[in-house]
């Protein structure tokens, strides 16, 4: 299972698990991991170069995006 919210031009991926690892998330986890991807997703460009700066975010490539 994987968590992830996505906006025009950002996509945030927040959580992973395989399912034999555990069932689900609880409801708390979800309304929490919600707040979350909202904040990140909301973020401006200063928020997102300084979390990625201080490796709170890590920043994925978009391999379908390749302008050559």
């Amino acid at each position: 299972m994987l968590i992830a919210y996505r906006a025009e031009d950002r996509a945030v991926f927040l959580y992973g698990f395989a399912k034999h690892e555990r069932d689900n998330i609880g409801r708390d986890e979800l309304l929490t991991l919600r707040e979350i991807g909202a904040a990140w997703l909301a973020a401006d460009a200063r928020e997102m170069a300084q979390a990625l700066k201080e490796d709170a975010l890590q920043e994925v490539d978009d391999d379908d995006n390749d302008s050559t």
